[in-house]
């Protein structure tokens, strides 16, 4: 697959420049008006560039593996994001528990007997189901507590956003971000697979493991597979905007 192609699918990367040399490069007249340079593909692209300014600030094109590299992260920024969101509904959900618990404990007391003929009859034990056994603790639990895991939801759900945003717009602090703080957690998730088998659980440890060790080895996080200059140079590449000024200079 042609990954530049991909991202020119979306739209073309054309660029008008402020220097006369370096547009006529760029821009070729046809029958439908004038065309543009992509900076990505090089097709020219009938139509208005899609930017303009001075060459020096033209943007500069992510191609081939720099492409694919962009894809995976916004893929994370995305899955990111939905944990986040996710987060922030289950600390909404516990403050908002915190401040009816008294009410929804009544309404359990006096409910629960009402369910005891239908367990009979299903041979379930109602006095030892986990799931009522873990309402029971839920109402149990002080509100204090219950403020304390509502602020601790809610803090590592504004951690996912602010991840999910540093991956999205390719910067580099999301990188370190995420890293740092998905591979703080992964010795937690490893604890309570331990404890407990489920897909849901080896899914996350999954992902989690597979996006620190891209961050880290592909990203070049921490000085790891040549660090800091060799990310600057897999980014420098000649752009059709350093072709034409060479073409240009006398």
């Amino acid at each position: 697959m042609d990954w530049n192609l991909l991202a020119c699918a979306r739209h073309h990367l054309t660029y008008s420049p402020d220097e006369p040399e370096l547009r006529d490069h760029l821009c070729v007249p046809t029958v439908e008006g004038p065309a543009w340079r992509c900076l990505r593909c090089g097709n020219y692209v009938p139509g208005p560039p899609r930017a303009a300014g001075p060459a020096d600030e033209a943007p500069v094109p992510l191609r081939g593996q720099l492409l694919r590299d962009a894809v995976v992260l916004r893929a994370l920024a995305v899955e990111r994001l939905v944990r986040g969101v996710l987060l922030l509904l289950g600390a909404y959900a516990v403050w908002r528990f915190r401040g009816e618990r008294l009410a929804v404990q009544a309404e359990f007391d006096q409910d629960l007997p009402l369910l005891q003929p239908l367990a009979d009859r299903l041979h379930w034990n109602l006095a030892d189901s986990p799931l009522v056994h873990l309402v029971r603790t839920a109402l149990a639990t002080r509100p204090q507590t219950l403020t304390l895991i509502a602020a601790a939801l809610a803090c590592y759900g504004l951690l996912q956003l602010t991840e999910a945003t540093g991956l999205w717009l390719l910067r580099r602090w999301g990188e370190y971000l995420t890293a740092v703080a998905t591979a703080i957690f992964i010795p937690l998730e490893v604890y309570e697979l331990v404890e407990r088998v489920t897909w849901v659980r080896v899914t996350a440890l999954v992902i989690n493991i597979a996006a620190v060790v891209f961050l880290v080895y592909r990203k070049r996080l921490f000085g790891v597979h040549g660090g800091r200059a060799a990310y600057d140079a897999e980014r420098h590449h000649a752009s059709l905007l350093q072709l034409a000024r060479a073409a240009t200079a006398p």
